[in-house]
């Protein structure tokens, strides 16, 4: 399956419900980036898989000018329907490739990347781009669900995310983000992580998972073993809600380079 196509046609289908997405909207890792960031409102902004735009939106409230870039034109049309209906007017959108970033080198000041990372085919590579159209004493601030270190939760969380959305690529630990980042010169330091409850059919419902899918995946939680169970609080609050870790990197680029 070509994955990049595989995401335009999973989100642009789903375009809606993520423009009405209360996970996406908000929420405690939202509120830790715009802290992170300390804009002062001379910042050029970039929000890679910018998605519906909530992210760049919140952004575009503090910064200069924010530039929001996703695969999907579906996705970029529910974001710019959502800047208009708040008067927001600094938010430019472009259809693009995290893979392959259409904006000069040294370019912004702040990248964000929020609940997208999972897609990314060559992390490594979006990375490196993201490094390269960083200004020196630029930031990278990047949050993601994140997978375990514990091998079978690791699996239990990639099996249903993987049957929820064929366009998903893979959880990475907070372990592999920071030397993943260290790889392209960004300095990572880890600035928060949280477990957010998720709603199960809403989740699906989001997706637009078929009914056939959605019974395998509840299958996958009723057999998982207890100690998966327990970590992921699977059923804790109604039926089939479980936990998922998040977490919010930093990757600084340094202010200068030393010449040898």
């Amino acid at each position: 399956m070509d994955i990049k196509q595989a995401v335009q046609d999973q989100f642009g289908a789903a375009a809606a419900a993520y423009a009405v997405s209360e996970v996406h909207a908000g929420g405690i890792d939202l509120e830790a980036m715009l802290a992170a960031a300390a804009l002062r409102g001379h910042e050029r902004v970039l929000d890679v898989g910018c998605g519906a735009g909530h992210t760049a939106l919140a952004f575009a409230r503090a910064a200069r000018e924010v530039h929001g870039l996703d695969l999907t034109q579906a996705m970029l049309a529910e974001a710019d329907g959502l800047a208009r209906t708040r008067g927001i007017r600094n938010l430019r959108l472009r259809r693009g490739d995290v893979e392959a970033l259409p904006y000069p080198d040294r370019h912004f000041d702040l990248v964000t990347s929020r609940l997208c990372a999972h897609h990314f085919v060559h992390p490594i590579v979006a990375l490196a781009e993201i490094a390269r159209v960083l200004r020196p004493g630029g930031l990278l601030l990047h949050s993601d669900s994140v997978s375990p270190e514990d091998s079978e939760q690791d699996h239990f969380l990639d099996t249903i995310e993987r049957l929820r959305d064929p366009s998903h690529v893979r959880n990475h630990s907070v372990r592999q983000w920071c030397a993943g980042m260290a790889s392209v010169g960004l300095e990572p330091v880890v600035l928060g992580s949280w477990r957010i409850e998720i709603d199960f059919d809403d989740w699906v419902a989001r997706m637009r998972t078929p009914p056939e899918v959605v019974r395998e995946m509840r299958k996958v939680m009723d057999r998982a073993c207890p100690r998966v169970r327990e970590a992921f609080q699977v059923g804790a609050t109604r039926p089939y809600s479980f936990d998922i870790p998040i977490a919010l990197l930093r990757g600084g680029r340094a202010a200068f380079t030393s010449v040898g």
